[in-house]
């Protein structure tokens, strides 16, 4: 099965995660297959800017944490040798499939666009944060409720370097929402539009984009990318995946699960949108 619609537009590359009746939610077979059209896209000479979006009423309701999906691979058999190795195949899958896919996008070579509406909740962040630019929906609201595990937060934790330190705490100590608005004040969403013209902004603002050099792009790209990193961001990020993984072992010491009792609230309130 096929998660990602791919098509390349006048040197714009569409990735466009299609799994509406699912809220967009992200299994691994989804992730792979995006990482790989990202790579796809990265390759071809003709592409020189990357739009994300998704189909449906909301960007992403985040990983899919559904009872049925916990049943099947990679997390079938995640835990089988926990008394051996602890949680180390848990970190390890976590390691790379999303604080790695993430820190990867964030470092794509060419421009990337991310085009939000409804809601972006946990790793819906975790798509939208690594891109370069986000237009937003009127309608697009934000979220983090991954404290109701009883961790400290999403796996990459761009919560200060997107909102600044006190906003941060705030969303992140009350699982609380933020709407476009105000994601748009304190600067981490470019442009709001209204929803029934989002894929348009969104593309012109990628085609405009696309008519640059595109080594001046990458070379521009990398410059801000490296100030953030000179400031500590990639230190920062590592150290918030690091206190993740103990989260998820704290987790599982209380209750012998990684799964605590506020993963069905939160996976509630995620497919609701709420």
């Amino acid at each position: 099965m096929s998660y990602i619609v791919y098509e390349v537009r006048d040197r714009v590359a569409l990735v466009t995660i299609n799994r509406p009746d699912a809220g967009n939610a992200q299994n691994a077979a989804l992730l792979e297959e995006l990482d790989g059209r990202f790579s796809q896209a990265v390759s071809d000479e003709d592409v020189r800017v990357i739009v994300l979006r998704t189909e449906g009423k909301h960007f992403s309701t985040g990983h899919d944490i559904a009872p049925a999906v916990l049943e099947q691979e990679p997390w079938k058999s995640m835990f089988d040798d926990v008394s051996q190795t602890g949680l180390l195949r848990m970190y390890d899958w976590e390691s790379q499939h999303y604080f790695g896919y993430s820190r990867r996008w964030r470092d794509i070579p060419k421009p990337t666009i991310a085009s939000v509406q409804g809601a972006c909740v946990a790793a819906g962040l975790m798509l939208c944060w690594p891109m370069d630019l986000i237009v937003a929906a009127d309608d697009a609201r934000f979220c983090d409720p991954v404290a109701r595990m009883g961790i400290g937060g999403v796996e990459y934790q761009g919560h200060a370097w997107e909102w600044g330190a006190r906003k941060a705490k705030e969303m992140l100590f009350t699982a609380g929402w933020m709407g476009a608005e105000e994601a748009h004040r304190l600067g981490m969403v470019n442009r709001i539009v209204p929803r029934a013209e989002l894929d348009e902004a969104t593309f012109a603002l990628a085609s405009q984009i696309a008519q640059m050099p595109p080594h001046a792009m990458r070379m521009a790209k990398r410059a801000v990318n490296a100030t953030l990193d000179a400031q500590g961001m990639h230190s920062a990020l590592d150290f918030a995946f690091q206190t993740h993984s103990l989260g998820h072992a704290n987790a599982w010491a209380t209750h012998g699960q990684v799964t605590t009792a506020g993963l069905a609230e939160m996976a509630q309130a995620n497919r609701k949108g709420e």
